[in-house]
């Protein structure tokens, strides 16, 4: 059982600070030996203290939270950072684990998440809040989604080039020179799209090729 792992905690709101070291104090395993209430003191406080782990707001005063983050581990790396914050951006998300976090929570998580993360940066994993996971899960099913949906009518790479081109408002001449093929290969190719794809005029592909995110509609 991991026991008098030593905290710094570096927030804002002196409210959360106190009631982030109620909650740590009361768990038994957990030693809160420094706070700050602004990124460059942060960054002092842990070179000066030496903690097992941080606990670090993003929105700080004097230096960003993610600008401590990476000033500390260039110094500390060994030392574990967890995020504690209210953003949900991809650009926070990623510039904090670029800077070396080693955990992401959000502050709408129990006390529970909040104390599960801290074991799982302690025992040297990485961790993200359940809301975080789950709207990162989401991008990479919609991103599978539309992947699958450009295959569907069964179509080439090639084929879909040329429907992309057409969609474009290209003729086979300029489709041809610029996939360096023949005019009349690219007139065959749009055959077979028409029947995968049971199409029967240019303005189907093109609504078709648009639909599927191929083209933007033609202003």
């Amino acid at each position: 059982m991991i026991e008098d792992n030593t905290i710094v905690i570096a927030e804002e709101q002196t409210l959360v600070r106190e009631g982030l070291c109620a909650l740590l104090s009361a768990d038994g395993r957990y030693r809160v030996i420094g706070e700050a209430e602004d990124g460059l003191q942060a960054v002092r406080c842990v070179n000066q203290l030496k903690p097992d782990l941080v606990l670090m707001n993003l929105s700080m005063t004097k230096m960003s939270g993610i600008s401590a983050i990476r000033e500390i581990k260039r110094h500390l790396p060994k030392i574990k950072i967890i995020v504690l914050t209210l953003h949900t951006t991809d650009e926070h998300i990623l510039g904090a684990f670029n800077a070396g976090a080693d955990g992401y929570c959000l502050k709408n998580d129990t006390q529970v998440e909040l104390l599960t993360a801290i074991r799982c940066v302690l025992e040297g994993k990485k961790y993200l809040s359940p809301e975080i996971s789950g709207k990162i899960l989401d991008g990479y099913l919609e991103r599978r989604s539309n992947r699958s949906n450009l295959s569907l009518g069964n179509l080439t790479l090639r084929e879909i080039e040329v429907l992309k081109l057409v969609a474009e408002g290209h003729t086979s001449p300029q489709i041809g020179s610029f996939l360096n093929i023949s005019p009349k290969t690219v007139d065959k190719h749009r055959a077979n799209i028409m029947k995968k794809l049971d199409l029967h005029t240019a303005a189907a592909l093109t609504a078709y090729a648009i639909n599927k995110g191929l083209a933007a509609p033609l202003s």
